[in-house]
């Protein structure tokens, strides 16, 4: 299943990641809180740095909407 990671930092700046698998999602969602929030996306491993909370949303987000 893939979905919307949606990773809130510090000082109000929001990373949103599309199309992540959810098993990517819980690995994530494990490390909220930690100095570092490292994942693997595409063969890689990303390092998100400090993020809290971690949210998920199903399918993809409707940009048009206004979020």
């Amino acid at each position: 299943m893939k979905g919307t990671a949606i990773l809130y930092h510090d000082e109000h700046k929001v990373t949103i990641l599309e199309n992540v698998e959810h098993s990517v999602f819980k690995e994530m969602k494990d490390q909220c809180g930690d100095k570092h929030c490292r994942c693997h996306i595409e063969n890689k491993v990303i390092d998100f740095g400090a993020v809290s909370p971690v949210l998920w949303h199903e399918d993809e987000v409707d940009w048009d909407y206004g979020y």
